[in-house]
């Protein structure tokens, strides 16, 4: 049975490149990458000449088929992102979901992974951690989203690009509070590779002053005990009246319901039905 192999690739350091992940790369006939050009430089620097294609967020749809029937005549593929595990924040996802539904075998080739790497150098709580990503696009759909995480006491763990880290910093101080302590960590595994370890207000202040440079990982401590008791106290317990409250965050009807019946411990089918009460 054909094998899709998702690869982790280096996120700056080379050397992080693991034997397995060199060895399939160069035995499968075909790699499929986000960017072929960034890809052929990591192959060559390795030695590698597997033929590769192009698939990325704006064919996935019509060569994730493709890619699919290719292996389904009896070939493996392997897919990389521009760095990291592919499928996180990118379309490796979809490609696995795809050869799944097809009967294929999925499996990974560990390695490298910027969100893991920042959480574990954060200095803040490691037990358990929820993995945002990037925020929506839009104000409103990123507001939504921090209203959502706004009372999880487990660490949070986002992504940013350099144009949109000022914006992103301020948006988490507003929705998360600006006491909340975070990391921020740019430039990892290379060899400036630093680590900001102060409040949300102060890396807002601190980037005020100073230009955003190279790709970031925003790790910010979950909810505290103090928080919570106050958000606890301020939080309705009636159903209508906690499904009100989620509506004035900003979060859509669906997620307020849903957001609603996991603080209750009902399903979100009882608050619906309470709501036509």
């Amino acid at each position: 049975m054909s094998t899709l192999y998702l690869c982790a690739t280096p996120i700056g350091n080379l050397e992080d490149m693991t034997y397995r992940a060199v060895r399939v790369l160069g035995e499968v006939e075909l790699i499929a990458a986000e960017d072929t050009r960034h890809t052929r430089q990591l192959l060559t620097h390795f030695d590698i000449h597997t033929r590769l294609t192009s698939y990325h967020e704006h064919n996935k749809l019509t060569k994730g088929p493709e890619l699919i029937a290719w292996m389904q005549e009896g070939h493996d593929l392997a897919c990389v992102s521009d760095a990291g595990l592919p499928g996180i924040c990118d379309p490796g996802a979809h490609l696995a979901e795809l050869a799944i539904a097809a009967g294929l075998t999925v499996t990974s080739l560990p390695g490298a992974n910027a969100g893991l790497s920042a959480l574990i150098c954060s200095g803040l709580d490691t037990t358990r951690f929820t993995f945002v990503g990037f925020l929506p696009k839009t104000a409103k759909k990123a507001q939504e989203t921090l209203a959502e995480v706004k009372s999880r006491t487990d660490t949070l763990i986002f992504y940013e690009a350099p144009h949109h880290l000022r914006r992103t910093l301020a948006a988490l101080a507003d929705a998360l509070g600006g006491a909340r302590r975070a990391a921020l960590g740019r430039e990892l595994t290379k060899r400036f590779e630093e680590f900001q370890r102060e409040t949300l207000t102060e890396l807002v202040a601190f980037y005020e002053e100073h230009e955003p440079r190279g790709e970031y990982v925003i790790v910010v401590e979950g909810r505290g005990g103090e928080e919570a008791d106050a958000q606890a106290a301020e939080t309705p317990q009636d159903p209508k009246a906690l499904y009100e409250y989620y509506l004035s965050t900003g979060l859509a009807k669906k997620e307020a319901m849903r957001a609603a019946a996991k603080d209750l411990g009902l399903s979100r089918r009882d608050i619906y039905n309470m709501l036509l009460e």
